[in-house]
């Protein structure tokens, strides 16, 4: 079965894969729907996170991958519910954004967002719906 993730930096040597800490073990949604893949990438882009790939593979390659990594996994059905990222994120990833890797700038600060809930805009809020019923 062909399923939609999210990559950071892909195609280089400081790829990632968009995985959510769920207590101590970390998770990768496969998306069933590229549409519903790309609205999670928006909401994640609306936290402040780098622009990640949609990237489409084959169910099973990905969770070898997790098993390997000692990862969870959770498929994602189309037309299912609207699946929202986290409000709170990790502060450090494993993998820096390539802009940071390229300028080899160790100053790397995790988004506000990741070290507190911050109320979001109502103008932003208002743009990122109008975004969102725009993949609709």
């Amino acid at each position: 079965m062909r399923v939609f993730v999210l990559i950071f930096n892909f195609g280089s040597d400081n790829e990632g894969i968009h995985s959510i800490r769920a207590g101590n073990r970390n998770k990768i949604m496969m998306f069933e729907s590229e549409d519903d893949a790309t609205r999670f990438a928006l909401m994640l882009e609306a936290q402040d996170f780098p622009t990640p790939t949609i990237e489409g593979m084959d169910a099973e390659e990905i969770k070898e991958f997790c098993k390997s990594a000692g990862f969870d996994w959770e498929v994602v059905p189309e037309k299912g519910d609207l699946i929202m990222p986290p409000e709170l994120n990790v502060e450090e990833t494993d993998w820096k954004p390539d802009s940071e890797t390229e300028d080899n700038d160790d100053s790397f600060r995790p988004s506000p967002a990741s070290e507190t809930v911050q109320e979001i805009p109502n103008s932003e809020l208002d743009s990122i719906r109008r975004k969102l019923e725009g993949l609709l």
